[in-house]
């Protein structure tokens, strides 16, 4: 590394962070990349590891990996305290740093919305401890209904709530279905599949909602099929221990109750001291920057950016795109010149809903079905980082596809940084209660 270069700091191994330092490659920098994990997590592909269809370690990949060849940058384990703007100084637990550009790219965090009993009983679906920690909690249920007697039990043990029709909850309704319906239907003589309950539970009018009414209505009648119970105009009013009630005053028992209605962005930057709105993210100037701090950029989920009177939305290829303009203006500032305007080009937004189904909008054209499903199936391969990823995901879901069977159904103890609440936790270990 050399001292005499500009040295950019950039805060998240997500999407946008890591394509950030990546396309700063050929730049005479000095690039730092933060993150509390030494991995970066392919996250369209987190509900499968929850569903039993993927292993952890083959949607993450090394960050230093990733950097090894590239001379300009290094990767420290860290976890940051404090960021002041003003000093431009970031504060680590293991040390601090000075830079002459900042990029924050820390993501974003489940929302709860203040529905009470949320946060302490719900699963996210966000990181890979959360994915762990919902698998343990499905496979624990799986095996305390075996041997419950009670019908009460059973029925509680055997219902899941999944709260959010958007695209993570229908992908993880349609694989969790799959799930039940196949290898655990083996596994478990003791359980009759008819007993198993999933219900989609949506606040608004329709699945996917702001898709396209065919793309929306294909998805219902999909995993109607599948035997998911989809109930829109439902709202949750509080979740508890063993059961959720909703707006109307109706009362869903269910020990296992999967949040993924919403994310915010990382509360960190409020404590931080940046201005921050109500759903947790930075508003910034069109050109990424930070309004009063033009050598600080805030890009992917963290950041919220309004383009032809739209604000984009909390996705992976928004937080490339602005990956890669955020090093374009850097090199730019650098040489004296004035930062691009960032401009989105959206190339479409694709869901699964299980074996040879999916749904996907591209421009104006709306597609379901069998070639919804492949183009998935390739788009999803061809973004994995690492070619050993690649060939190991393509192999569980030849193998998933061809002998309706998964081999991840292992009980694995929870690491620390899941979003679940202590009761939850605890699904490592089975216990009951």
């Amino acid at each position: 590394m050399n001292p005499s270069r500009p040295r950019i700091i950039i805060v998240g191994a997500g999407f946008g962070g890591l394509v950030t330092a990546r396309a700063l490659a050929g730049c005479a920098v000095e690039v730092w990349l933060l993150d509390r994990n030494n991995y970066h997590v392919f996250s369209p592909l987190v509900y499968q590891v929850a569903a039993a269809e993927l292993e952890p370690e083959e949607i993450a990949y090394p960050v230093r990996s990733t950097l090894r060849r590239q001379r300009n940058a290094r990767f420290v384990l860290a976890e940051v305290r404090h960021v002041d703007l003003a000093t431009r100084l970031i504060e680590t637990d293991a040390q601090s740093f000075s830079y002459d550009f900042l990029v924050l790219a820390t993501g974003s965090v489940t929302h709860f919305f203040s529905v009470p009993g949320a946060a302490e009983f719900a699963f996210g679906l966000k990181s890979l401890n959360d994915a762990i920690a919902l698998r343990n909690q499905i496979l624990c249920c799986f095996e305390r209904a075996a041997g419950a007697l009670d019908a009460e039990a059973r029925h509680r043990l055997l219902s899941f709530a999944i709260v959010g029709g958007g695209p993570t909850g229908v992908e993880f309704a349609g694989a969790l279905a799959e799930l039940v319906c196949g290898p655990l239907d083996g596994d478990f003589p003791e359980v009759d599949r008819n007993e198993v309950r999933i219900t989609v539970l949506e606040a608004q009018n329709s699945l996917l909602p702001g898709w396209p009414a065919r793309l929306s209505d294909y998805a219902r009648l999909r995993l109607g099929r599948m035997g998911v119970d989809v109930r829109i105009n439902t709202a949750v009013g509080a979740v508890t221990g063993d059961a959720l009630r909703l707006h109307d005053g109706i009362s869903i028992a269910s020990e296992t109750v999967v949040w993924t209605a919403g994310v915010r962005g990382d509360p960190s930057a409020r404590a931080w001291g940046l201005p921050v709105k109500r759903n947790g993210r930075v508003e910034v100037l069109p050109t990424l920057q930070l309004p009063a701090h033009p050598e600080t950029y805030v890009i992917g989920d963290l950041a919220e950016v309004a383009l032809a009177g739209r604000t984009l939305p909390m996705l992976a290829p928004v937080a490339l795109q602005q990956g890669r303009a955020v090093a374009r203006n850097l090199a730019r500032q650098i040489a004296g010149k004035s930062p691009l305007l960032f401009q989105f080009r959206d190339r479409g937004t694709m869901v699964t809903i299980g074996r040879n189904a999916a749904v996907a909008h591209v421009g104006r054209r709306a597609v379901t079905g069998l070639p919804a499903w492949l183009l998935w199936l390739g788009v999803h391969l061809i973004n994995l980082i690492g070619f050993r990823n690649r060939l190991f995901v393509l192999i569980n879901w030849a193998w998933d596809y061809l002998f309706f069977e998964r081999a991840v159904r292992l009980i694995l103890p929870v690491g620390r940084g899941s979003t679940v609440g202590t009761r939850q936790r605890k699904a490592g270990v089975c216990v009951s209660g």
